[in-house]
């Protein structure tokens, strides 16, 4: 029996002596590796992270102790130390274990995290709300992969420090985010490494001072004499300057060194902060050498690393015409927030290097710079996920939309975007972008599109424009061009069926079937969302009287109710109506295809409720 096999309970892992952690170590490291090469996942962060997270779990106990992850994708290790071994398997998988911390899926699971650089904010208000209610727990912070190049992580920091609450983070640094760490922190962290002697000085002083009669107010005494020889041999940690006690740097994948560093920090009053170094992909050959490409990984052969070349995707259309583009046009600028290979600007950082800036885990500066840039002639576009996005909405609204500043938001993984779940479905951009004064809107279906619409965006709009498009491939719709509006397929006299975007392949699949029933469908596809344009669907609507809308929307401010309420405006007699979205609600992990079915837009569950809409016998859902 393995090592990992005979983990029966949480507490035996604090029983293992060192021979046997480090073979747990290499089975973790072997497990995680086969069941991504299966499942795909997150492969080169938690590599990194297995000695650090072994660690943790001897030294703190997560089932009372807050355990926060920043950001989540780095938990595989603790999911599978913590009771969800024999689930491990279904990782990622509709119904399966999630790739991120779920607190409902155990009490080991601290907080949700799918974004970066919240969680030291998320600890410190755990911390506040232990010492208020008089209860005693630990609450650690495990901040890695670069969600140090996020703003947010210093308001925490800054705040933190300051309230001297006893609370610690883990910086697990290793260099990288998903690219390569940018910026002045990456730079100062890098510096940090070379400072191993200072803390055994510091520990040292600090146990002298506590041993002697009148060691204590000695030791206050001192602390600017301190201070001044720290400056002098070390120059000052910006972490303790914030208040935070410092420890490190630590060899991430010694245990021993990470476990004594551990219950120092427990045993420290205030916040402390554990520097810790570790390496992407260790152990694992190919994910040491290019952990960029195991970071989010589908699947791939575990022996050699080959991953199997991928259809073309949205992403490298996009990639493709921005730098067709850029070479027309010396003002166009491309902008990302450490997405530069899952956003398709990869070459365009190799053909560009003058005009691309990844400003790391930072969407709302990224957001604010381009107006900037844009208010001063250049052209920027910025590269980012729907999901991301959300995360600069004060910035679209004040430093673009306000001032009708032309830059481009390339919106990638818009709509369902499968396996990564909750946190980071496309689903609430037509919501909040079609809210914004002076935007502009595309939807392209089709590569062709994309092409289309990008260009025009880029030179014929003027304001702020934002191109939504989803991950993976194209469907059986190709057609290209730039029309607001477009009918497919020959007119229909039952029932007007509306859609955007990629859905209007499932539109296609559903106008096929329900002709076989003798139900003849006007397929409407809107290549613009924003403004709408509703002189064609109202001329459909008056012929037909019953109207569905299908797309991958939450259905507050989705697009059906938008339409509704346009038409009633219009005057336009509508008998019956029934929005097909994705509901109130966040959609799990799982396919695309598995998400389609769950939320009744797959093409049987549209069909069904068309069918019921016009009188049939379908169990429609998301019923207007």
């Amino acid at each position: 029996m393995s090592i990992l096999e005979s983990l029966n309970s949480y507490e035996d892992i604090k029983t293992l002596d060192e021979a046997k952690l480090a073979a747990l170590c290499e089975e973790l490291r072997r497990f995680v590796v086969d069941t991504t090469a299966e499942n795909g996942g997150h492969l080169s962060s938690n590599l990194g992270v297995v000695e650090l997270t072994v660690a943790i779990h001897r030294v703190f106990d997560t089932r009372r102790d807050r355990l926060l992850f920043d950001v989540g994708h780095q938990s595989y290790i603790h999911k599978i130390l913590t009771g969800r071994r024999r689930e491990f398997t279904t990782l990622r998988s509709f119904g399966g274990i999630s790739g991120f911390p779920k607190p409902e899926e155990s009490v080991h699971d601290a907080f949700v995290a799918g974004h970066a650089s919240s969680a030291i904010s998320t600890a410190l208000g755990m911390a506040r709300a232990r010492t208020l209610m008089g209860q005693d727990y630990d609450v650690i912070a495990l901040v890695g992969d670069g969600a140090l190049t996020g703003g947010l992580a210093y308001e925490g920091l800054c705040d933190a420090g300051a309230s001297r609450e006893k609370m610690i983070v883990i910086l697990n640094d290793n260099g990288m985010s998903i690219d390569k760490n940018v910026g002045a922190m990456a730079r100062h962290l890098a510096r940090q490494r070379l400072k191993h002697g200072y803390v055994a000085f510091k520990n040292g002083y600090r146990r002298l001072m506590r041993r002697i009669p009148g060691g204590n107010w000695l030791y206050s005494k001192l602390h600017a004499v301190k201070q001044a020889i720290k400056e002098a041999i070390f120059h000052c940690s910006m972490f303790e300057d914030m208040g935070f006690s410092y420890l490190g740097p630590v060899d991430g994948h010694n245990l021993r060194s990470l476990e004594a560093a551990l219950r120092i920090a427990r045993d420290t009053d205030g916040p402390t902060l554990v520097h810790v170094i570790t390496k992407k992909g260790k152990g694992c050959q190919y994910a040491e050498v290019n952990p960029d490409a195991f970071h989010g990984v589908r699947r791939f052969d575990p022996a050699t690393g080959l991953i199997p070349r991928s259809p073309e995707s949205f992403s490298d259309v996009f990639g493709q015409e921005l730098c067709a583009v850029a070479a027309e046009d010396k003002r166009l600028i491309a902008v990302t927030a450490a997405m530069i290979h899952g956003t398709g600007l990869t070459e365009f950082s190799r053909r560009f290097p003058d005009r691309f800036f990844d400003v790391g885990i930072c969407e709302g500066h990224a957001v604010s710079m381009i107006g900037g840039a844009a208010h001063q002639g250049a052209i920027p576009v910025f590269a980012v996920y729907s999901t991301f996005l959300q995360r600069s909405y004060d910035m679209i609204l004040q430093d673009l939309a306000l001032g009708r500043e032309h830059a481009v938001l390339a919106v990638d993984r818009a709509g369902l975007s499968g396996e990564d779940g909750e946190t980071h479905q496309g689903s609430m951009d037509i919501s909040y972008l079609t809210s914004v004064p002076n935007m502009t809107v595309w939807s392209p279906a089709s590569f062709a599109e994309l092409r289309d619409m990008l260009r025009f965006a880029i030179h014929r709009e003027t304001g702020p424009v934002a191109v939504r498009y989803p991950k993976g491939c194209e469907g059986r719709y190709t057609e290209g061009g730039v029309a607001p509006v477009k009918r497919v397929g020959s007119p229909g006299d039952d029932v007007t069926l509306v859609t955007y975007g990629v859905s209007v392949n499932t539109a296609m699949d559903v106008k096929d079937r329900l002709a076989e029933k003798g139900v003849a469908v006007d397929l409407i596809k809107l290549g613009r969302v924003k403004p709408l344009d509703l002189e064609a669907v109202a001329a459909s609507v008056a012929r037909t009287g019953r109207i569905a809308v299908l797309e991958e929307s939450v259905a507050v401010g989705c697009l059906g109710q938008q339409l509704i309420s346009g038409l009633t405006r219009m005057n336009v007699p509508i008998r019956s109506a029934v929005l097909l979205n994705l509901g109130d609600r966040f959609i799990p992990h799982g396919s695309v295809e598995e998400q389609r079915a769950l939320c009744g837009i797959d093409a049987t569950g549209v069909e069904a409720s068309i069918l019921e809409l016009i009188g049939g016998t379908g169990n429609g859902k998301n019923k207007a």
